[in-house]
């Protein structure tokens, strides 16, 4: 038998199919109810339960883990990658007040590494088994000369379902309003790029390296997995907004690429600011090292990072301890960081 041409050109068809052929043992872990059809199809299938809803929306987001994949590569380690993806779409859809209900995975690269991939699916599929979010499909691109040895990229979509009018939109917001800020475990998937210029440029650090005030390496810090909210947000729902005209929780922004500068606003009444109080919550360490070894502007940090808070709940000022106490009693740190004011939709630190 002559020897087969596409994979003298880099692509193993073969090996891809022998890869994918451990999928569906993984993804039987995030089955959920609505799930058809089997793995490996042109198209993943769910059938959407209409009958728990008068006015179903479907909620969509796609995303990457941008350069923390860097992170990945010089590790070695690539089991978290894929959670890290799930989370944070998660999050993206959870502000608006919707379930998730499946998600999708792009994984492109120039040579299939079958150790490599099966860590990444078990992140995805462990990502999704936890937010109880099925993973129906996606799609592995083998592109040759395409990628540096050794990386590749990912990226992710995700769909969820939230009734129209249970609907979070941030129209409810008015001045004199609480912030709640739920607490992230380090950078989450956002500022890679210029934590990784200072951290191992400018400081000459690596991943082995421990930091003064860092029980951690720092490549261990920098892949703590993004923490999910998902689940906690429906639970506070569930509490405190239970009929649909209760808006005792005004909204969430999940703090994202554009901290809590960019992010915030996207919520915001055209007539309302937020104001952010700086040194109201913990710092994780890796923040303070940024900050004090970085030579950023303060604005400019709160700003590019998430800075110790991953998600922000704007609420009724009236039951702001309660939904605080219920937060914390769920095993999630969280802090009172500031108020709604009188403004033009924008967020100040203070």
């Amino acid at each position: 038998m002559k020897p087969k041409a596409y994979k003298a050109a880099g692509v193993d068809i073969d090996l891809g199919n022998r890869v994918k052929s451990t999928l569906p043992e993984l993804l039987a872990s995030t089955h959920r109810p609505g799930v058809l059809g089997k793995v490996g199809g042109f198209g993943g299938l769910f059938a959407l339960d209409t009958r728990k809803f008068r006015e179903p929306v479907l909620v969509s987001s796609v995303d990457g883990v941008g350069t923390k994949l860097k992170i990945a590569f010089a590790t070695g380690r690539h089991d978290t990658i894929g959670e890290d993806l799930v989370n944070h779409c998660v999050n993206d859809i959870a502000v608006l007040g919707a379930e998730a209900l499946f998600f999708l995975d792009y994984l492109g690269t120039g040579k299939l590494n079958p150790r490599v991939f099966t860590e990444i699916i078990r992140g995805f599929a462990r990502g999704c088994a936890a937010n109880r979010c099925a993973l129906i499909g996606g799609e592995t691109a083998q592109m040759p000369g395409f990628y540096q040895k050794g990386e590749y990229d990912l990226s992710g979509t995700i769909v969820g379902v939230v009734e129209r009018k249970r609907m979070l939109t941030g129209r409810e917001i008015r001045p004199g309003d609480c912030l709640l800020g739920m607490a992230s475990n380090g950078l989450h998937t956002n500022g890679y790029s210029l934590a990784r210029k200072i951290l191992f440029e400018k400081l000459g650090g690596r991943p082995s390296t421990r930091m003064p005030g860092m029980k951690e390496t720092l490549g261990q810090a920098l892949l703590k997995v993004h923490v999910s909210y998902g689940l906690l947000v429906q639970s506070l729902l569930r509490k405190f907004n239970k009929d649909v005209s209760d808006r005792t929780i005004r909204g969430f922004a999940h703090i994202t690429g554009g901290g809590f500068v960019d992010n915030i606003p996207r919520i915001l009444p055209k007539d309302c600011d937020a104001e952010v109080k700086a040194g109201s919550w913990e710092e994780p360490p890796i923040f303070g090292i940024l900050r004090d070894r970085g030579g950023l502007d303060e604005s400019e940090l709160y700003q590019v990072f998430n800075m110790g808070i991953g998600m922000v709940a704007i609420v009724d000022p009236a039951k702001a301890e309660q939904i605080l106490n219920k937060i914390i009693s769920s095993g999630n740190k969280c802090w009172k960081i500031g108020e709604v004011v009188r403004g033009s939709g924008l967020t100040r630190v203070i």
